[in-house]
């Protein structure tokens, strides 16, 4: 799985989550807690371009970037 793809996926989950009584909560946690471990451990953080706020920063903004034109 790519990470740009699993911060997307995470978005959806955590969106998922949100809404009040979500159907199958538990798994969606599951997911949750899969994907941010996913995330947190990819090894391009431990690059020394993945070491600056910035990179998280704009990994989101990329994600953002891209739900909006699958919505368009």
């Amino acid at each position: 799985m790519r990470q740009d793809s699993a911060q997307r996926e995470w978005h959806d989950v955590y969106r998922a989550l949100a809404v009040p009584r979500p159907r199958r909560a538990t798994e969606l946690r599951r997911s949750l807690l899969m994907l941010s471990t996913w995330i947190e451990w990819h090894p391009f953080w431990s690059t020394p371009d993945g070491w600056t706020p910035a990179a998280r920063v704009e990994l989101r903004r990329q994600t953002r970037q891209d739900r909006r034109a699958d919505a368009a």
